[in-house]
């Protein structure tokens, strides 16, 4: 590896390295590849990476962004954990802006169940586990218009014939899986980006698809906010 690869290699660790114990090792690689391509993009911005978004600061958020609305949360620890954490761009102002929430669900034991001769066991929650944080997130980025999620899904429960499915699609406010939904539609449905099947998602394919979302949205925010707010030089 050369030194400048080194160097590369080094950096995006200093951002990811709090989600060195997530279980998937995959998408870990694949955010790894993704920081580091987009500061190669964007080398004046500066990149944060979160494991988790406290409740308390997406209703603080939200109190700000729509102060005639009343919002609650009950305790001070409580948060949301996506599986892939949450990529943001910094403002110069100090201020984050999410450019990529990932989620990696797998669901479904019933193909290794039939191998070994056993029979069918009731289908998982992962994907209601799931939809408490799509909820969230929607709420605490409704001031924008984008939302920059995405959940990579596999397993047999996901296959074409699967009641399942229906289940992910109502999460996706009834839009198409398998494909990207990052700005709003009609400034009313944030579906976000699911994408589910029955074989397992390679690091490369969450890394291609989740740079092509980090990507549009670094242009949104300096369509929106302007560029120079997320020049970070120092």
């Amino acid at each position: 590896m050369s030194k400048k690869d080194d160097l590369r290699k080094q950096r995006a660790g200093t951002i990811i390295n709090v989600i060195s114990n997530v279980q998937e090792k995959e998408l870990n690689v694949a955010i790894e590849r993704i920081v580091i391509a987009l500061k190669d993009k964007f080398p004046s911005i500066e990149l944060r990476f979160e494991r988790q978004w406290f409740l308390r600061d997406v209703v603080d958020l939200l109190r700000k962004k729509f102060p005639e609305v009343d919002f609650m949360y009950y305790h001070q620890n409580s948060s949301m954990k996506p599986d892939g954490g949450i990529l943001s761009i910094c403002g110069n102002d100090g201020q984050t802006f999410p450019i990529l929430i990932t989620e990696k669900k797998n669901q479904g034991t019933n193909d290794i169940r039939a191998l070994e001769g056993k029979s069918k066991q009731a289908k998982g929650n992962a994907i209601e586990r799931l939809g408490k944080n799509v909820i969230g997130f929607r709420a605490a980025l409704l001031h924008e218009a984008i939302f920059p999620f995405v959940c990579f899904g596999d397993g047999c429960d996901f296959s074409d014939d699967s009641s399942i499915l229906d289940r992910v699609v109502t999460i996706a406010m009834f839009g198409k899986l398998n494909h990207e939904y990052l700005h709003d539609i009609d400034g009313k449905f944030n579906r976000g980006s699911f994408y589910f099947r029955v074989e397992r998602w390679t690091a490369d394919e969450m890394f291609e698809i989740g740079l092509a979302i980090a990507t549009k949205s670094v242009f949104y925010y300096y369509s929106k906010y302007g560029e120079e707010s997320f020049q970070n030089l120092s």
